[in-house]
C-alpha cells in the first residue's frame, strides 16, 4: 500500500468512517493485494450453532465471540497455503486481539491435536486457538468447499465477508480493514 494511500486511509478513519453497519462499499475500497478476495456480502449472513473442540478436548462456540469482530479462518495441517497464511493471522491477532476482536483458527476434517500442536511449534504461533471441527460439520454448514477459507463475522455473530485461498491478513490492507470495522463498529 503507498504511502498516501495509507494516509488517506488512516485519515478516514480518525475522522471517525462510519463502518458500523459494515458498508461494503466503505470496505471494499480498503482492499488491495491479497485482500481483494474478500468478498463481502450486502447483507450479514446467520451462522450455524455446531459444537467445536479445544486443545483440552472442551466443547467450544463461536458465540463465545458475540461482541467482537472474528476473523474466522478454516485450515487444516496437511494444507500448504493454510501453513503459509497462518503466521500472518497470528501477528494480525497479537495486533488486534482482545475484547473487541479476535482471530479463530478451527482445523476442519483430520488434523491431530499433536500435528496441530506441532505446527503451531514449528511456525512459532503464539495467539491462535486450537479449535477443531473434526466431522467438518461447522465448515460444511459454512459451505467451506476447499480449504483455506477465512470468514468476517460481525459482533452479532453474522457473516460479512469471505475469502477463498490464503492471504498476507497482516498487511497494511487487512490492518485497515480491521481498524476500520474495530473503528465502526
Amino acid at each position: 500500500m503507498s504511502f498516501v494511500r495509507s494516509l488517506v486511509l488512516y485519515t478516514a478513519l480518525a475522522l471517525g468512517a462510519n463502518t458500523a453497519a459494515a458498508d461494503p462499499a466503505a470496505l471494499n475500497g480498503l482492499r488491495e493485494g491479497d485482500m481483494r478476495k474478500l468478498v463481502f456480502h450486502a447483507a450479514p449472513k446467520p451462522v450455524p450453532e455446531i459444537a467445536l473442540i479445544d486443545e483440552a478436548e472442551a466443547p467450544r462456540a463461536l458465540d463465545e465471540h458475540l461482541g467482537r469482530w472474528v476473523v474466522l479462518n478454516f485450515w487444516a495441517t496437511w494444507c500448504p497455503p493454510c501453513r503459509h497464511e497462518m503466521p500472518a493471522l497470528d501477528r494480525l491477532n497479537a495486533e488486534f486481539g482482545g475484547a473487541g476482536f479476535a482471530v479463530v483458527t478451527v482445523a476442519t476434517g483430520r488434523n491431530s491435536p499433536q500435528g496441530i500442536d506441532r505446527l503451531f511449534s514449528d511456525l512459532a504461533i503464539a495467539t491462535l486457538p486450537k479449535w477443531r471441527d473434526p466431522d467438518s460439520g461447522l465448515a460444511r454448514q459454512m459451505g467451506v468447499m476447499g480449504l483455506p477459507v477465512t470468514v468476517i463475522l460481525n459482533p452479532e455473530g453474522q457473516e460479512i465477508a469471505r475469502m477463498q485461498g490464503d492471504a498476507e491478513w497482516d498487511s497494511d490492507s487487512a490492518r485497515a480493514i480491521v481498524a476500520a470495522l474495530m473503528n465502526g463498529g
